[in-house]
């Protein structure tokens, strides 16, 4: 199979990224400009308040290649990243950081991979230039517990850098639950995928976005909207300290009735079962609280994000 390209979108969502935008369309249009390809760059200022909007009005008169979306606030990299897929037109479509730590020349790999007939082309990394080893075991341990928890297959090391079809971008356009786990869900509607191994880059410019504690709520986001394997978890666990508690009544009755054995109720193991069990019980409530919190969201039907004004004619608006 041997596909003709005729239009590629490169889909970029960003936040403050003014120092970085310059740099970013003359490597885009320098790298995959050149092509035989009708280029479409479709940046998506989620609310920047440091200039990025003004950027990019001015890119786009310097290039209509260069297109814009800018929300009407800070929805979220899933929400911004979901508002580009909605708006690019190319047969083809790449999603990628601002920060150009995934380098553009890997996207001409992966035009040859889907040329070949490959619906998804992921980026794989085979080293993360620039990052603490924290981080990067953090994620190591993230990829492996989100695939035990989901029971999908979802591969490690990869994050939103990716190359796909356009019957995979409108596919996932129809889905718009609130919680966006858009590599989750990239991996949930099927289609031939094919992982590319590549090396990250450092940041060119400015600072990381994601700092610790946004990270960790980015985790716990997609464990939570894509998993309900934490419920079962909880189940089990619950289960597992009534049969502790049933083997203790046993095991005091027979030294009591078998034995003879007075024993002396302690204040300390009443006081560390009390905590310990009431931690335990306020947890998995709270855990059911997250996914109540989610229908709640869900139900209320709300758009996933709100345009303030983009360069691109606004689409039919899918259903939500």
């Amino acid at each position: 199979m041997n596909r003709e390209l005729k239009s590629l979108s490169v889909v970029v969502p960003g936040l403050n990224e003014a120092d970085t935008l310059p740099l970013l369309y003359d490597k885009l249009v320098t790298v995959l400009g050149k092509g035989s390809w009708q280029l479409e760059i479709v940046f998506v200022d989620d609310g920047s308040t440091d200039g990025s909007a003004e950027i990019c009005e001015e890119l786009h008169r310097k290039d209509p290649r260069f297109q814009f979306v800018s929300l009407s606030r800070n929805f979220g990299h899933q929400r911004a990243l979901t508002a580009g897929l909605d708006f690019c037109t190319g047969q083809a479509v790449v999603a990628m950081d601002a920060d150009l730590q995934d380098p553009p020349e890997v996207v001409l790999e992966m035009i040859a991979r889907w040329q070949a007939g490959v619906d998804v082309v992921y980026g794989k990394r085979r080293s993360r230039q620039g990052e603490t080893a924290f981080k990067r075991a953090t994620a190591a341990a993230y990829y492996r517990i989100m695939r035990f928890l989901s029971g999908m297959p979802l591969p490690a090391d990869t994050g939103d850098f990716r190359l796909m079809d356009r019957v995979v971008v409108d596919n996932l356009g129809q889905l718009r639950e609130q919680g966006r786990f858009m590599r989750g869900l990239v991996h949930w509607v099927g289609f031939r995928q094919e992982a590319l191994l590549y090396d990250r880059h450092p940041r060119a410019a400015g600072t990381t976005k994601y700092p610790l504690v946004k990270m960790l709520r980015f985790a716990w986001d997609g464990i939570t909207s894509f998993s309900t394997m934490p419920l079962r978890l909880a189940t089990w666990c619950g289960f597992g300290v009534f049969v502790l508690a049933l083997l203790l009544i046993i095991i005091y009755a027979v030294r009591k009735l078998v034995f003879n054995d007075n024993l002396v109720p302690g204040w300390t193991a009443l006081f560390l079962s009390v905590i310990g069990f009431g931690g335990l019980q306020m947890f998995f409530i709270g855990l059911l609280g997250e996914y109540v919190a989610r229908c709640f969201n869900e139900v209320k039907g709300r758009p996933l994000y709100l345009v303030r004004g983009a360069s691109l004619k606004v689409p039919p608006r899918p259903s939500e």
